[in-house]
This record gives structure tokens, sequence and C-alpha cells, in this order.
């Protein structure tokens, strides 16, 4: 078998054929079992031009044509169910939102290519309405040389239809491509500006002070023995580690006691494929290719490593609708996460802040769109408890326009003190994504409405169904909480204090000190 070889693919994206149908997947009824459903008053939203992208979608679907050789033999292009007509309609909100969000999507291209795509349709309309005139006609009693006029001008028709078909696939799918970068609309709340004008929501506890000279998490990790980055620099390169000793056992402390607390809350927990498909990272709003990707690309393959475990569990209901009252689903997922950190560099990276490699737990919910921002504010909630509980100071940001990258609706950071490092550093998030995932990952939801009566015969129609809306929120990156408890919790002798909630998860040890000589 050939070892697969990683790099940072830089192969540019190419336009294919698009081919695309729903699939129902009925969701097992051992996970509807362990679903717990909460029942909680929902404060009415601010209306705002941001419900754009959870409107119904004004994507005019384009029935499968008869294609060409060469289109055949093109792999499938996935598609967004991204609503053009309110982008159109709204074009200086949308426009003022890219601007704020440091966005480099291409608004004009967009628009132009709907309106052509919308003119094209109507074309292809126009004449396959005569190819049905002409075949009506074909019907009736004809003379010979008319019925060889109609026989030629249905030829000509057909041939007409072809090529605008192929045109219109063509420009569907580099409209679905221009379109991708446009980010998610923001939350009014947000401020506006880069990650400096981030507004602070909450501050918890104060930084301890110490009687003695303190040592970052470097020296600590090798004076306790728990670290060696030198040995892995050898046999990965930079920015990975080794832990030993008590720090294994930290580790797997600090997943177990948060796997724990979470699953308290009503989340299902799970572990993850940490290789998923190029188009997966895609739909979760992640740019698995380019210059400045975070994401590791296996050579010759359509696959890639995973940077967080929101990437596989937002596709385990892809193509999928949902049952309203199976809403929400609730899940904590452990998994190891393999970032690039391209662009990374200097002495706020340094150590087990920026590494390559590391293990999170990650949770992520499903939800109907009214519900998303009092999951929001629960994940958030959670977060805050863990890291007080572990008596760590931090506070919390309602982050700027900006920082939010391209699928967030609305992000909250959490910066904890790290006394060793001398400054505040970023230990989780939690994103409202709105339906930004769901529209490019096909989840939807039926609500449970009463049937309405169809018009024809009687016949009940099943309610129209609703894109959901997902959220996510780190529960635990290790390497960083890492930081934090050896930075915080160092003693005078050199030795480092274990949390008390974490003993129980490391068999009754109180405290890792230093190793005899």
């Amino acid at each position: 078998m050939g070892l697969h070889t990683l790099r940072l693919a830089t192969v540019p994206l190419t336009f294919s054929a698009f081919t695309s149908r729903l699939l129902l997947k009925p969701i097992p009824p051992n996970t509807l079992r362990t679903l717990s459903l909460f029942s909680r008053h929902v404060h009415p939203r601010k209306p705002f031009l941001a419900r754009a992208f959870s409107a119904p979608a004004a994507v005019q679907e384009i029935p499968p044509t008869q294609s060409s050789d060469s289109s055949a033999a093109r792999p499938p292009q996935w598609k967004a169910s991204i609503d053009f007509k309110w982008i159109r309609d709204n074009k200086e909100a949308v426009e003022i939102n890219i601007k704020n969000r440091n966005s480099n999507a291409d608004l004009g291209a967009v628009i132009e290519l709907y309106e052509n795509m919308v003119n094209l349709q109507k074309e292809v309309e126009g004449i396959r309405e005569e190819r049905n005139n002409v075949a009506k006609k074909m019907k009736g009693k004809l003379e010979p040389s008319e019925r060889e006029s109609l026989v030629e001008e249905g030829k000509n028709l057909k041939e007409s239809l072809v090529t605008l078909e192929e045109d219109l696939v063509k420009l569907q799918e580099e409209l679905q491509q221009v379109a991708r970068s446009i980010p998610n609309m923001t939350h009014p709340d947000v401020p506006v500006g880069g990650e400096d004008s981030s507004a602070i929501r909450k501050e918890i506890g104060s930084p301890r002070e110490f009687s003695f000279p303190i040592k970052d998490h470097l020296q600590l990790g090798k004076d306790l023995d728990l670290i060696d980055f030198d040995a892995a620099s050898e046999v990965c390169g930079s920015k990975f580690f080794y832990l030993k000793n008590e720090a294994v056992l930290l580790e797997m402390a600090l997943l177990n006691w948060t796997l724990s607390e979470v699953m308290k809350k009503g989340f299902t927990p799970l572990t993850t494929p940490e290789i998923v498909r190029s188009s997966i990272v895609e739909k979760c709003g992640f740019q698995p290719r380019g210059d400045n990707t975070q994401v590791y690309s296996i050579d010759g393959t359509d696959q890639c490593l995973i940077g967080t475990a929101e990437i596989p569990v937002g596709g385990i209901h892809m193509d999928s609708i949902l049952l309203e009252s199976a809403l929400p689903l609730k899940y904590i997922a452990f998994s190891h996460c393999f970032r690039t950190e391209a662009g990374a560099a200097g002495a706020a990276t340094k150590g087990l802040y920026r590494v390559h490699q590391f293990s999170k737990a990650e949770m992520f919910i499903l939800c109907r769109p009214e519900d998303s921002e009092t999951f929001h504010d629960e994940l958030i909630q959670i977060e805050e408890d863990l890291f007080t509980s572990l008596g760590l100071h931090f506070k919390t940001l309602d982050m700027a326009t900006a920082d939010l990258g391209a699928p967030a609706y609305r992000k909250f950071d959490i910066e904890a003190w790290m006394p060793g490092l001398g400054r505040y550093g970023e230990i989780s998030s939690a994103s409202n994504c709105t339906d930004y995932q769901s529209r490019r990952l096909g989840i939807r939801y039926r609500p449970s409405e009463p049937l309405q009566t169809g018009s024809k015969k009687g016949k009940a129609n099943l309610p129209a169904t609703k894109f959901v809306h997902t959220l996510n929120a780190t529960a635990c990156a290790v390497p960083r909480m890492m930081v934090c408890l050896l930075e915080n919790y160092q003693q005078e002798d050199g030795s480092v204090v274990i949390p008390e909630p974490l003993r129980p998860f490391m068999g009754g040890i109180e405290l890792i000190k230093p190793k005899l000589k």
C-alpha cells in the first residue's frame, strides 16, 4: 500500500457540472433516545437583515439535462442553497457586511452571474415551450412538406436547447464557486472592526500574584519532565511535542472530566473520523487549499486532516431531513486536530500555545432557527463554568466583525491569563453559524405543523422543510489548557498543583513534583 504524503496543496479549484439530490436519512431510534429535549423561553430576535441566509431559498433548480461527453467526464460539484435573490435585493446590506468582515468576496460578480443565469434560464424555458408546441403540432394531420418542416424545426430547437443547457450548467457552477466566498451575515450587536475592536462581555477572577520568580510552561515542562519539544522536533519538525509522565495523565483527565461535565447538559458523546473529504471542509466554511490554508491535504486524494471536530460532526446529518421533535441535537466530540498554522511565528506562538497536532473536545448543536441565540448563550455559559471550576482567570469577548471568519454570525472567545507568557491567550470560542453551514451541508428539518389539505383530491401536504442552525464551541483544547494549568498552579519549589476537579481523573494525584535525579 502506497504511503500518502501530506502537503499544503495549492491546486486551484476547477468548475464542474453539478448534480445533487437530497437524501432522506432517518435518525436511529437509539440516537433519539439519548437526546435531551429542552424547553425554554426564547427571546424574540431583533428584526435585522441578517436573517437573509435563514430565509426560504430562492434558488431556481435547473432540471437535469443531457450533457456532452466532456462535461460527463468531470466530477460533480456540490451545490450550496444560497438565496441569490435575497442577496441581489439586499446588495447594499451585503456589501457593507463584506466590507466590515474584511472579506474579499466579489458581490458585483455574484449579482451579475445570477442575473445572467436567470436570463439564460428564461431563454431555455422559452425554447422548451417552443419544442413542446412543435411536438403537439406533430400529433395532428399534416401534409408531408409541413411535417418535414416541423421535424427540421424540432431538430434545430433541440440542438439550440442542448447548447444553452450546457451554458446554463457552466454559468450555475461559476455562480456557485464565486458566491461561496460571501460570508454569513452578522448579528447587529457585533462590534465593527478588527480584533482590537472586540468587546469584553465578562471578566472572571483576577490574576494570581506570585511571591517568587515564575516560569513559563516550557521551563516547567522541562524541569518536571512533562514535555519534550526537542525530540519531537527531530522526529516531526517544529511545533510538535511529546507529553510524558503526569502530563499524559493530565491530558486524559482534562478530556474525561470535560466529557463528563458536558454530558450532564444533555450532550451525546462522539469520537469522530480525523480524515474527511475536502468537500466537507468547504461546506463547513473552511478553505482546504490555498497559500494560507490551515488545512493539511492528503496528496493524491480528495481528503484532508481535520482542524476541528466541528467538520466531521457537521457532516453526520449531511443531506438529511430531520424531525423537529428530534431537535436540538447536541454533541460533545473528541478528536485530534491538525493545523498548518500558516503565517504563525514569534514569541506569542511558542511552546504548546500554537502546535500542528493536538487533542480537543468540541461541542456542536443543530437546532431550530428561533433557538440558536439561546443555545449560543448556553454554550458560552458551559465554557465559562468549566474554566471557573478550574480556577482560571479569564475574560469573554464579543469578537469584532473582521475576526469572525466566513461561517459565524456571532462569535464569543474566551481568553485566559497565562502568567508565564505574561499575557492573555485564547483558550476557547463559541460560534453561532445560523444556516450558513446547513445550506451547504443540506441539513433541513420538517416542522411539526398540522398537515395542510391540498387542492388536488383533498391530499394532505407536508409542511415545507427549513434549514437548521448550527453552533459550535470548544469545551477543551488540551495544549492551551495545559499552558494555563502549569503556569497558574506552579509552586515556589517547582511543583504544580492539580486542580481539585481533575484529581479523581488522575488517580488521586494532587501534585506534580520535580523528579529525583
